[in-house]
């Protein structure tokens, strides 16, 4: 199967990933009070409700898989030298039919995020932007290019509190928790090709913490049952710090990559924590079910 053409444009949409963008999605929803109302209504058979949960993971699904395949259509000439076994400078994918599915995935993502309502359509338009602009111009920035990544996972999970826009209104920055978490993680990635990148290491690990205290601190606000989030919070810390402090002992590229990794399957974690301070541990579970998906694919596709 690791032969085919459709086996390596696969490859180029980083299908695990995806499966975490999904995560975005249904947190927001549980952060917009959506699954509440659909446990409260659930005997009367809301369709609506599944209805914007499939739009907006369908909506995800293309506007992150075109952000990463266009990753590798802007870096196919530095692949070349750096990462040769990649689809595009191996030969495997076109580079042109690669941009013409990259714009089309995201095209579908916007129209899908226009089928519930005007919000999620113009935030869908807002999250492709921040993808194709991180990926010609943002990851060239030192300070602006973790920004720019983080935004577009903070506009995803936005997308997904779309689904209530009087919700959004309200709570909108709680879209800071994955940018700085995924600004992390972008600063330590720089690390995958060269290494010895000690202090991004150090200052990821610092807004990882960070991420935990605010988690915390809004189940503490929104949920009288905030120890409930308590062992989501330890798990994510078992998946992402160990090989962190791997990664600062040994500064070899493997290990930064293996950090980046963990901390990116993580985010369905980081999500869940955050379904189960809006919402209760049984929707944090639900969002949870998304990792061993997540985990499977990533052994079959590669992650970053």
């Amino acid at each position: 199967m690791k032969n085919t053409k459709l086996f390596a444009y696969l490859q180029l949409t980083r299908p695990a990933n995806v499966i975490t963008a999904i995560a975005d999605i249904w947190a927001g929803f549980a952060i917009a009070g959506a699954w509440d109302y659909m446990a409260t209504n659930w005997i009367y058979g809301d369709q609506q409700f599944w209805w914007n949960l499939l739009w907006l993971s369908l909506s995800t699904i293309g506007l992150y898989a075109g952000g990463v395949a266009f990753n590798d259509v802007a870096d196919a000439d530095l692949d070349a030298i750096e990462r040769p076994e990649r689809p595009i400078p191996s030969g495997r994918a076109s580079k042109k039919t690669a941009f013409w599915m990259s714009s089309l995935l995201l095209v579908f993502g916007v129209i899908c995020a226009f089928q519930v309502n005007p919000t999620a359509g113009f935030l869908a338009i807002a999250v492709a932007a921040c993808a194709v602009l991180y990926d010609y111009w943002g990851k060239h920035q030192r300070i602006l290019g973790p920004i720019n990544m983080g935004l577009c996972r903070s506009g995803n999970l936005l997308l997904g509190i779309g689904v209530a826009p009087e919700v959004l209104e309200k709570i909108w920055p709680v879209g800071l928790l994955p940018l700085i978490y995924v600004a992390a993680i972008t600063m330590i990635s720089r690390g995958e090709v060269h290494g010895k990148n000690r202090k991004a290491l150090f200052a990821g690990g610092a807004m990882y913490a960070s991420i935990f205290v605010a988690i915390f601190g809004l189940a503490y606000l929104e949920s009288p049952g905030y120890l409930q989030v308590i062992p989501f919070l330890a798990l994510l810390g078992y998946m992402i710090f160990p090989p962190l402090a791997k990664a600062i002992r040994t500064q070899e590229p493997k290990f930064i990559g293996k950090s980046v990794k963990a901390a990116v399957i993580s985010l369905i974690i980081v999500n869940a924590a955050l379904a189960s301070a809006f919402s209760g541990w049984p929707i944090g579970i639900v969002v949870l079910l998304l990792l061993p998906i997540s985990l499977w694919l990533a052994k079959k596709f590669a992650v970053t």
